[in-house]
């Protein structure tokens, strides 16, 4: 029972007749045991020498266990630690050559809606510092509803940045879904067009389709590991990340420069949604939505809607937070991985 902190059968079984007793001597503790004393002996000096006995006139007494047996499991422990640091590194190791020697290891053909879905979840919840998404119109394999893992993601920390393509917010009612996401901490731009669907998670594992949403048969997806291949999706990411405008339509304080309702407006606006899915989607009417295009072209001395854009781009009026300043991490259900928005 005691193997666990460095003792032998042997010991153990002396040590417990020590431990029993009170100044028990080497013959005694032979004679309870049934062997010859000259075998009890070296073993009571090897207890001796680990401090788990004292001698005195002849005679072997314990000290309390919970004394000296404490720095042995702390031991131990330290020892179990190591030992399971140095598995993991091994697996590392291991993962790292099954990857050069097969490229199965490095990218995995994932076939059917119900397992796209499957793994789609299970990317999210493996999240632990970073999301990155690339959100289409359409659906491949999930829809909005179904999946609540980005707020459980949100709850632990994980920092998800979204790229939603225009086609996307201007379906009907999508802006909605969108800000729930948005609310819970997400930070999102928008862009014309997105080349394919996509989910990082972490840099360490990106799933996305193999075959546009509209194609006939299966829905085929990859999950792809760490490679190469990996990092020149993150790196696509990163480069639509830079073209894209920020989305602000859940940004509800309101600033020196424009109020909530100028700030969604303009955000869509710059985004790429025409004037009518605009007013749709902020329930206001088509007639409203060009008076304040107006008015907020006026106030930049704007003659074109581009250079109104550029002006607020010049003025920082859609400005990123800083990650001090995101609302708290409590809700949203985007982006839906492979789904209408992923």
């Amino acid at each position: 029972m005691l193997e666990a902190l460095g003792m032998t059968p042997d010991e153990e079984r002396v040590y417990r007749v020590v431990v029993g007793g009170y100044r028990t001597a080497p013959g005694e503790i032979a004679g309870k045991l049934g062997v010859g004393r000259g075998e009890v002996e070296p073993i009571l000096e090897v207890l001796l020498a680990k401090g788990l006995v004292n001698r005195a006139d002849g005679h072997y007494v314990s000290a309390p266990p919970d004394v000296s047996l404490g720095p042995l499991l702390v031991h131990g422990q330290e020892r179990l630690e190591a030992a399971r640091a140095a598995v993991t590194q091994l697996a590392e190791e291991y993962r790292g050559s099954a990857r050069r020697r097969d490229s199965a290891q490095l990218v995995e053909v994932i076939t059917g809606v119900d397992a796209i879905r499957r793994q789609a979840l299970a990317i999210q919840r493996g999240a632990r510092e970073e999301s990155l998404w690339f959100c289409l119109e359409g659906n491949v394999a999930m829809a909005a509803s179904e999946n609540v893992e980005e707020a459980l993601a949100q709850a632990r920390g994980v920092r998800y940045r979204v790229i939603y393509e225009t086609g996307l917010l201007e379906e009907p009612g999508r802006i909605v879904n969108v800000l729930e996401g948005i609310e819970g901490g997400e930070i999102a731009r928008s862009i014309s067009k997105l080349p394919v669907r996509l989910a990082i998670s972490d840099r360490r594992v990106a799933l996305c389709p193999l075959v546009s949403h509209d194609s006939t048969g299966e829905p085929t997806a990859a999950l792809v590991r760490e490679s190469s291949l990996l990092s020149a999706l993150v790196a696509l990411f990163e480069v639509y990340w830079e073209r894209a405008s920020p989305l602000r339509i859940g940004d509800t304080a309101p600033t020196s420069h424009l109020d909530p309702d100028e700030r969604r407006l303009l955000s869509l606006l710059i985004g790429g949604v025409s004037d009518k899915s605009i007013a749709t989607q902020l329930d206001v009417s088509y007639r409203t939505v060009q008076r304040r295009l107006q008015d907020l072209m006026r106030r930049v001395n704007a003659r074109t809607r581009m250079q109104l854009a550029w002006q607020a781009s010049k003025l920082g009026w859609l400005d990123e937070p800083s990650p001090g300043h995101l609302l708290p991490r409590t809700g949203g259900r985007h982006p839906e991985p492979l789904s209408e928005t992923g």
